[in-house]
């Protein structure tokens, strides 16, 4: 039986403070690279009465129509997980974010926390793009923000716009660049 290939899920999240628990994670998006018609996205409801107003802002979300309208995060993170396995029949899903240490970090304690486990492996594992562009280029890290990358592949009519779906869906598009980058890079350096 032919081994699946790995499908690459960028991820993005929207939260109304820095960590998970205290404060809320209040969307999520998920855009599968190279495949822009697989996508998912879903608001949630917050968990708890703190946030920090500036965070929230970045999102442009209303607290209080969440809270009326977003759905349950148990529900949602079903939703999500239902999603991701469905997508097993045609490949492997890897979880990848920019950067993946805020967004894994509220993916996969929502998925722990409300599901009691996560799509994407028990450790949350994923790729992060800055550290494999580093890898990539042998850059340095304040050469690899998401903005500095979009500029170096020629990808600045990108928006980020802080919704999490667009956002999932601008990574998803940085990250086919990075591969087809990789490979040029690859083709290139092989000697004959």
């Amino acid at each position: 039986m032919a081994k699946l290939p790995e499908l690459y899920l960028a991820v993005d999240v929207e939260a109304d403070g820095p960590i998970p628990g205290p404060y809320s994670m209040i969307s999520l998006g998920i855009a599968v690279v190279g495949r822009p018609e697989l996508t998912f996205y879903t608001e949630l409801r917050p968990i708890s009465d703190d946030f920090v107003p500036a965070a929230l802002a970045v999102s442009g979300l209303d607290r209080d129509r969440l809270l009326r309208e977003a759905p349950a995060p148990a529900a949602a993170m079903a939703e999500a997980a239902r999603w991701i396995n469905g997508l097993r029949r045609i490949g492997r899903p890897v979880f990848l974010a920019g950067p993946a240490v805020f967004d894994g970090m509220f993916v996969h304690w929502y998925f722990q926390r409300f599901l009691g486990r996560s799509p994407f492996s028990n450790s949350g594992a994923g790729i992060d793009l800055r550290s494999y562009w580093m890898g990539m280029t042998g850059g340095e890290w304040s050469d690899s923000r998401k903005t500095s990358i979009k500029r170096e592949l020629e990808l600045t009519g990108l928006p980020h716009t802080h919704h999490a779906g667009e956002d999932a869906a601008e990574l998803a598009q940085v990250f086919e660049a990075v591969l087809d980058a990789r490979r040029r890079q690859e083709r290139t350096s092989k000697p004959g």
